[in-house]
């Protein structure tokens, strides 16, 4: 067995145990916490793969920004024992069937696919260097298109999101006044 095969193995494991983990943690941060762990483990496979920038964008996307997200809901969400509704014993048993189906399904499924390993090629397949040279050359009008879309957001993001100032002109050219004893200069 090769170091890629052993890496393989030790990630996979890792991967189904920390998403065991996710759902039969009890207290939701700690879940939080695990699935960071699976798509670390993801974003490990990829590397594998050769397909850094799958990587990196898995591990900026999902384990950053969509990870971030969840923890402020769940702290926002005030999660208690109190509050958790009881569950009824038959809505677990139904849950438990329709997993157990789910699975046959997919051993059924998986059971008449053949085991070959892919070969690949050359070594520079995923390389975020190739990614960019066809970035650049192949399709650079609907890059910088797509950069000007996304400035002319910021930008609109930016003029929404600006609060008018004390003593700013308005659309009108009127200044706003804030005292009215400013207005008439009376101390």
């Amino acid at each position: 067995m090769s170091i890629t095969q052993i890496l393989f193995w030790i990630l996979s494991v890792l991967a189904v145990f920390s998403a065991l983990m996710v759902i039969t943690s009890k207290n939701p941060i700690y879940s939080v916490l695990w699935l960071i762990v699976t798509f670390f483990t993801i974003s490990l496979h990829y590397i594998l793969l050769n397909a850094q920038f799958l990587a990196i964008v898995n591990i900026i996307v999902y384990a950053g920004a969509i990870m971030v997200l969840f923890l402020f809901v769940i702290m926002l969400m005030n999660l208690n024992k109190d509050t958790e509704p009881q569950k009824n014993k038959w809505l677990k048993l139904a849950g438990a069937v329709a997993g157990g189906c789910l699975l046959l399904v997919l051993i059924s499924a998986l059971r008449n696919t053949e085991s070959q390993m892919t070969q690949m090629t050359s070594g520079d397949i995923g390389l975020i260097q190739n990614l960019g040279k066809v970035l650049f050359n192949d399709y650079v009008v609907p890059f910088e298109i797509s950069s000007i879309l996304f400035l002319s957001a910021m930008v609109g993001a930016v003029v929404i999101g600006k609060r008018d100032e004390p003593g700013a002109v308005s659309k009108q050219g009127i200044r706003k006044v804030e005292e009215p004893k400013r207005a008439m200069n009376i101390s």
